[in-house]
């Protein structure tokens, strides 16, 4: 298990070029199974959470290899065993969208209640529901979700999707992959429209389905009898690319990103415009810039086009040097704040009350040791290390590996100083102190 040593304050300045999307790879990857054959997944980036999804695959009977430019190959002529088993879905949540493509081609699928980051309850009964709506006869078993279609195969039907926190980017997935081969129209009422989600549809397109609506919270899908495998590259991700603009923010920088589509994250560039920070369209990306200091700002996470849950963290962290008071509330994950208290112990002054937390700009930020806790808060809590006076250790950096390919390498090519140890340095450091303690 590493940690990071970050060395702090410092300013940032220099270009960062954004991987492809975490949040679209997967459900992508878990389309491939709807297509016997070798598909081609371009720009898929190299994260723990792909290696798991990857090594899920594999335990279903897909064979995939990566060529020497990165492009992911997904061989799923033989699934000869539609089973998530419990050790590897409970390492990842996203692991429950292989459900609906699995029970689409194979008839039935047997997989274990997902497991995730620590953020907060988030129910699949949404998911379940819809595949229920299509034909599907579900019941729970030992921890498994087992779900069967009819004899006939699924048919299609009229599904809401939406829930008490909005519409459901998983579920719309499941659903969406699963009606691609069910006979006759189904319409899904409250899709998810997050990006991930049309680059889904997209691809799902390109593979042979009929999908009207791509973008809109209202798909049409007339079932096809079968899908051709395809090649396609994921769009960048939003979520990276809206890290990197807050660490150009929060370390009065300037990056330029490329391979950034600014249209994809208009809250979070509105919100960055408001707090005073300069975000201009490049080629292929745009330039992030901080010269003054951070103005207050109010921001409540909302599916998308609203601002996204997964920036809520970084963006507390760039609110926490505000002068003034800001206001963030969660609307999404009620319970996503464990960031808070590590944040407070780098004298940042963040107060939670239920799903709203209220920050008293400060100053300046002091080095600490911290623990992350879920892979955004983890980001945060790099991000107040660069600015933080004097050496910030972050621990469980595991977290972070989920979505971020090499974060440390990328930040210190813009002027961070980041050391990756592993745990065992610093607690042969702490052992040593203790030792010269004792012998004084």
């Amino acid at each position: 298990m590493d940690i990071f040593r970050i060395e702090g304050p410092v300013r940032l300045s220099g270009v960062v070029s954004i991987n492809g999307s975490k949040n679209a790879s997967l459900p992508i990857m878990a389309a491939a199974i709807l297509a016997a054959g070798k598909s081609v997944i371009k720009a898929v980036p190299y994260l723990s959470d792909i290696s798991v999804f990857s090594e899920l695959l594999g335990q279903l009977g897909c064979e995939l290899t990566r060529s020497p430019n990165g492009d992911l190959c997904i061989d799923s002529s033989h699934i000869d065993n539609p089973v998530g088993e419990y050790e590897i879905v409970r390492r990842m949540r996203a692991s429950v969208c292989i459900l609906g493509p699995l029970l689409a081609r194979c008839g039935r699928v047997e997989v274990s209640m997902p497991g995730g980051c620590a953020i907060g309850d988030r129910p699949i009964d949404i998911h379940l529901r819809g595949l229920r709506e299509l034909g599907a006869k579900i019941h729970l078993k030992n921890g498994y979700i087992i779900a069967e279609a009819p004899r006939g195969g699924l048919t299609g039907c009229d599904i809401f999707m939406g829930g008490p926190f909005g519409s459901t980017v998983l579920g719309t997935a499941n659903v969406l992959m699963a009606s691609t081969l069910a006979k006759g129209k189904t319409i899904i009422e409250s899709a998810a429209c997050e990006p991930e989600m049309v680059d889904l549809a997209n691809c799902l397109t390109k593979m042979g389905a009929k999908i009207d609506g791509i973008g809109s919270p209202r798909l049409i899908i007339e079932g096809v009898k079968e899908l051709q495998p395809a090649e396609y590259q994921v769009i960048p991700d939003r979520i990276e690319a809206g890290t990197f603009m807050v660490a150009a923010a929060i370390t009065a920088g300037k990056l330029r990103l490329v391979n950034c589509r600014l249209g994809d994250m208009m809250a979070v560039v509105d919100r960055l415009r408001n707090i005073g920070v300069a975000v201009e369209i490049a080629d292929g990306g745009c330039v992030v810039a901080r010269r003054g200091s951070i103005k207050p700002a109010d921001v409540t996470t909302q599916p998308y086009p609203g601002f996204p849950t997964d920036l809520q963290a970084q963006f507390m962290a760039l609110l926490s040097l505000a002068k003034g008071n800001s206001i963030v509330i969660e609307k999404i994950f009620p319970d996503r704040f464990m960031h808070v208290a590590e944040l407070n112990r780098m004298a940042a002054n963040l107060r939670k009350e239920g799903p709203t937390v209220i920050i008293a700009g400060v100053k300046k930020l002091i080095a600490a040791p911290v623990m992350a806790s879920d892979l955004r808060a983890s980001a945060a809590l790099v991000l107040a290390g660069l600015v933080a006076e004097g050496t910030t250790v972050v621990n469980r950096v595991y977290h972070i590996d989920r979505g971020y390919e090499k974060i440390e390498e990328k930040l210190n090519l813009v002027g961070a100083k980041i050391f990756r140890e592993p745990t065992e340095s610093m607690a042969g450091e702490l052992t040593s102190k203790i030792s010269e303690r004792v012998e004084k």
